[in-house]
């Protein structure tokens, strides 16, 4: 099935049940088993079905099994939000005395979780260039658990070399985790690329109005392989005394063990779960995402080409355009060569910024991404405010840097408010 396909119809039958059209939404934390036997067996997983909302729902299960699909993936969770997503990616394969390695050019607030965070629970992060990767491989030790990156990075809209990333990881035995929020597997699946996990934050393009919270993390098809009798992933290899001495290898014939494991332990046990209404919420946006995400990236380039003439701007960043660093990035790994409905700009200085976005008055002060909605956000002093001033130009986060999150309004009332914005 293609893509379109996949998002209306994958992992459920109008033809069950009642009938209904529409994805039924289980509202429940808990299900009758009817006997002790299949009580039993679900928790041995001898049996498969519902055994309560924080491990698993009918309706999450189909947001789940859809999103996987999607991205070609083997399986997905679905958590509370993509920070969640993030930490248990991580959480799964990490423990205190290992490292992850982390690119520098990513969202504030997983700069901040990988860095800050899950530094007190003794995982160290290293930092490097996901632009160029030069220097990943001299970074790599044997207490290396995981690389992580952003497929294109908010807010720099930098697209990084996933081609030397993933090999230089699959050289060493190490998980990619690719962050795929902005292109959405519309634009672009990490996993064939090579990449074995991606996360979302499902709260954006996904959702699509801004109405729900939640993430997704999705397994590569190939993952067991990486995992089976390596030391790198020993717990996996070896019995889980919380789960009644499990190996999760010996179940890598019938089940993606990577998933099975963080449901199974950190699901479980931390209990990030995805509410049933917001997995319902986010099937439906689902059904449109396609035709969001060209909306959201013919829009984009008008408005970049726009900014890209202005003499107020000093610097556009927008894959789309054809002077752009990332465009043959772009063209190579974007379908169709669309780069989304995110984009930067930068102006001369933040008191500059600050009435750019004083004046707006179409775009919204928002820090969400992936709406319906445009919004304009300030990077310095909101997502990423958190992060030392030394460092923000290190990362590509200027004091004049303004980001965009175009949504499906008509693109030349967009550029009408800013040219106002601009010029006022």
């Amino acid at each position: 099935m293609k893509q379109e396909t996949i998002a209306t119809h994958f992992g459920y039958d109008t033809k069950s049940g009642a009938g209904s059209m529409a994805v039924p939404i289980y509202q429940t934390t808990a299900y009758d088993f009817g006997t002790a036997e299949t009580a039993a067996n679900r928790f041995a997983l001898a049996e498969l079905g519902p055994i309560y909302t924080r491990l698993n729902n009918p309706t999450t299960d189909i947001f789940e099994a859809r999103v996987a699909a999607l991205e070609n993936g083997a399986a997905a969770i679905a958590t509370s939000s993509g920070q969640a997503a993030i930490f248990y990616a991580v959480a799964n394969i990490a423990a205190a005395g290992e490292n992850i390695i982390v690119a520098k050019k990513i969202y504030g607030g997983s700069n901040t979780l990988l860095h800050h965070t899950i530094k007190r629970f003794g995982i160290e992060a290293r930092t490097f260039d996901s632009d160029n990767a030069d220097e990943l491989e001299n970074l790599i030790d044997d207490k290396t658990r995981a690389i992580f990156f952003e497929t294109l990075s908010n807010p720099q809209i930098a697209i990084p070399n996933i081609e030397k990333i993933v090999n230089v990881a699959n050289k060493h035995g190490i998980i990619t985790i690719a962050d795929n929020t902005v292109p959405t597997p519309i634009l672009l699946r990490p996993i064939e690329l090579g990449v074995d996990v991606v996360v979302h934050s499902a709260s954006k393009y996904m959702s699509g109005q801004g109405l729900s919270i939640a993430g997704v993390v999705v397994a590569g098809k190939d993952l067991n392989k990486k995992i089976l009798n390596s030391s790198r992933y020993a717990h996996f290899n070896e019995p889980d005394e919380s789960y009644h001495g499990l190996v999760y290898a010996q179940l890598a014939e019938n089940f993606d063990i990577y998933t099975l494991r963080m449901r199974l332990s950190l699901i479980r046990d931390i209990g990030a779960t995805i509410s049933p209404f917001n997995s319902w919420q986010l099937i439906q946006g689902l059904e449109t995402l396609s035709l969001r995400m060209q909306k959201h990236s013919s829009n984009a380039l008008k408005i970049a080409e726009f900014l890209n003439s202005h003499k107020a701007v000093k610097r556009v960043t927008y894959p789309g355009l054809k002077s752009d660093a990332g465009y043959e990035r772009a063209q190579k790994y974007f379908d169709g060569g669309m780069a989304s409905g995110l984009l930067c700009f930068e102006v001369d200085s933040f008191e500059v910024a600050k009435k750019v976005l004083d004046r707006v008055k179409i775009f919204s002060i928002v820090v969400n991404i992936g709406d319906s909605k445009s919004i304009i956000t300030h990077p310095a002093s909101t997502t990423h405010q958190q992060i030392p001033t030394s460092q923000l130009e290190k990362i590509g986060v200027a004091a004049g840097l303004i980001r965009l999150s175009i949504g499906l309004e008509d693109a030349d009332d967009l550029i009408e408010d800013l040219k106002q914005a601009l010029e006022g």
